[in-house]
């Protein structure tokens, strides 16, 4: 191969440059990207980029000796809107074609919205969504975020340090439930009460009330929420519109991978958020949106590419940091997997627990038990992946 274009300027087609340099490979890459900035770290934005303790300089994933050892070509700001197979080539939309030889599909994913344009109404996603979110948050007292999940637990956590009062609304009995179950997630749940938040669960939001900009939020029960400004956290979906009419197997859930990041198109892979993938530990075919995994992920997807055997998965990882606690989990939980405390007390917000199938443990889950759950962590086993999955 001449040419790899690597179609996604985030963590995940800067890991996947790098895995493709030190897999050996000398030839011309090519790094799209939507954005109109050099790749950076997403965790601190619903942290402390967004309480404006870190400057954006500090999120930059690559440094200027870096990236010229890298030797790569960036096409910032100019997205793909599509794969033309015949010509080998990326279409941009500016019009502009790269040739390429190998393509790897690493376009992510987008924050899920609700319908209306108020101001006021954010998502958090991108460096440019924080800055707006931060912007609204510094001359705002009332915060209402709709989804329980890490990311609006994350803002919640970060808005009441900046003192304003916050209401967290979750559709599910409690959130976490369907990552955690229901009695560590209620666990995850206390921190909001114990900081002072407003917990609402088993509620569905049904609209936003403002004139121009919003005021309040509506929920089925006839509730209503008044906000100054809200964030709307409800999950992502996949950048994968572009490859229509690409003869590339895809749908809602993302672009269809085997397990070494290979889609049906010989010489084109996908990995990162953007990849609905087999995995071992969860025993099915899903799309991972962990930093983790868009480090990992991409290696195996050019280990693929280049003709080279790909290293052994390893566990699914993720981790968030609310209220001053830090939260990790490792594995994959299905809802009849037994759990069992490992090690401490849920009570005393320090604790290790495991998730076990058939006896085997599957999954573990800790709350400020960094070097107990790297332990556990290791010890975890795969699942069975059934054949004939993506």
């Amino acid at each position: 191969m001449r040419t790899v274009a690597v179609i996604g300027g985030s963590l995940a087609g800067l890991s996947a440059a790098r895995a493709l340099r030190e897999q050996g490979y000398d030839g011309r890459i090519v790094v799209v990207g939507e954005e109109d900035l050099f790749p950076y770290d997403r965790p601190p934005l619903s942290k402390e980029f967004l309480a404006g303790k870190i400057e954006m300089a500090e999120l930059a994933l690559t440094t200027p000796t870096e990236d010229a050892a890298l030797d790569l070509e960036w096409r910032l700001g100019d997205p793909a809107t599509g794969l033309d197979r015949g010509a080998r080539a990326v279409v941009l939309a500016s019009g502009r074609e790269v040739p390429a030889d190998g393509v790897v599909v690493a376009t992510g994913a987008r924050a899920r919205t609700l319908p209306g344009d108020l101001h006021g109404v954010h998502t958090l996603r991108t460096a440019d969504d924080a800055v707006a979110l931060r912007r609204d948050l510094v001359v705002s007292r009332r915060l209402v975020v709709i989804g329980g999940g890490f990311i609006g637990a994350e803002v919640a956590s970060t808005a009441r340090d900046m003192g304003l009062e916050v209401t967290v609304i979750e559709s599910d009995p409690v959130p976490l439930g369907r990552v955690l179950g229901a009695d560590l997630a209620a666990t995850c749940a206390e921190l909001h009460r114990d900081n002072g938040v407003h917990l609402i669960t088993g509620e569905v939001v049904t609209g936003l009330a403002g004139n121009g900009r919003v005021s309040a939020v509506h929920l089925a029960g006839g509730r209503t929420e008044p906000a100054d400004v809200v964030v709307v956290g409800i999950g992502a979906a996949p950048n994968v519109e572009w490859l229509a009419g690409s003869g590339i197997e895809h749908d809602h859930r993302g672009v269809w991978t085997d397990d070494a990041g290979a889609t049906n198109v010989p010489q084109v892979v996908a990995a990162g958020d953007c990849a609905f993938s087999p995995c071992a530990y969860a025993g099915t075919a899903v799309r991972h949106e962990h930093w983790t995994n868009a480090v990992r992920q991409p290696a195996a997807a050019v280990s693929t590419l280049l003709g080279a055997t790909p290293a052994p998965p390893t566990p699914p990882y993720f981790w968030s940091d609310q209220y001053g606690a830090r939260l990790q989990f490792a594995g994959h939980r299905l809802p009849d997997d037994a759990v069992e405390i490992i090690d401490g007390d849920p009570a005393d917000r320090r604790f290790v627990a495991g998730y076990r199938h058939n006896g085997e443990l599957v999954a573990v889950f800790a709350m400020n038990q960094p070097k107990l759950f790297g332990r556990w962590r290791r010890q975890l086993s795969p699942r069975i992946v059934p054949a004939g999955l993506p």
